[in-house]
């Protein structure tokens, strides 16, 4: 199977609908975000590049002011460390207005931040596509997010090579080899043990396998 065929089945779920929100789910380092980025890039070969928008739930991320006035800027990702109400707000207004341009924060991994109105949403956009980690989580504050949300696929793969990635990526953006080993096993493995709980409310599994992209059967 290829991305192809999961761009037609977020295309299906569009059908006539004036517009609808597909969400990517998984733990941290599983590809949700590689994923989300190609099915955006197949349906927008197939629609148009204003046919589809792409909001990642990183954006939703409190800055870290706020996580040191919390006392949370060392549990940073953790579910409680997300405007998740924001988020869930955003989610509803892309599907009950449409017709409107709506301006969304983005991440910058390079500052650990996130961006005001870094990413936009046309009336054009019929696909709206977002990833997070906690999409499925079984909170108030999250099924929120959830409500608005036609589909959510949960995306698995091997977790060896998942955490090997995840140190790659934190000593990509600043962290020292053992810091990021630890960050991985105290902070990473501790959410990703929440997310994983939760992955049976998915509507469709996803696997990130050796030869690409597939359904699980």
């Amino acid at each position: 199977m290829s991305v192809a065929t999961l761009a037609r089945a977020a295309l299906d779920l569009v059908g006539d609908h004036r517009r609808v929100v597909l969400g990517i789910a998984g733990v941290p380092g599983a590809g949700k975000s590689t994923l989300a980025d190609a099915v955006v890039a197949a349906v927008a070969a197939a629609r148009g590049e204003d046919w589809v928008a792409h909001v990642p739930m990183d954006g939703y991320h409190l800055a870290d002011v706020q996580l040191e006035r919390l006392g949370a800027l060392s549990r940073k990702g953790a579910p409680d460390t997300f405007d998740a109400e924001g988020y869930a707000h955003l989610l509803r207004r892309l599907v009950d207005e449409p017709d409107s341009w709506a301006y969304a924060p983005g991440f910058e991994r390079s500052l650990e931040q996130p961006i005001a109105a870094a990413v936009v949403v046309p009336p054009s956009a019929r696909l709206v596509v977002t990833e997070g980690n906690y999409l499925l989580l079984p909170e108030p504050r999250w099924q929120a997010a959830r409500s608005a949300i036609a589909e959510v696929w949960y995306v698995t793969g091997d977790d060896d090579l998942r955490r090997s990635r995840l140190v790659e990526r934190h000593v990509t953006f600043g962290k020292s080899p053992d810091a990021a080993a630890a960050w991985v096993e105290q902070t990473d493995e501790v959410n990703a043990a929440r997310i994983a709980a939760a992955a049976g409310a998915a509507d469709r599994v996803v696997v990130n396998g050796p030869d690409g992209w597939s359904f699980a059967s």
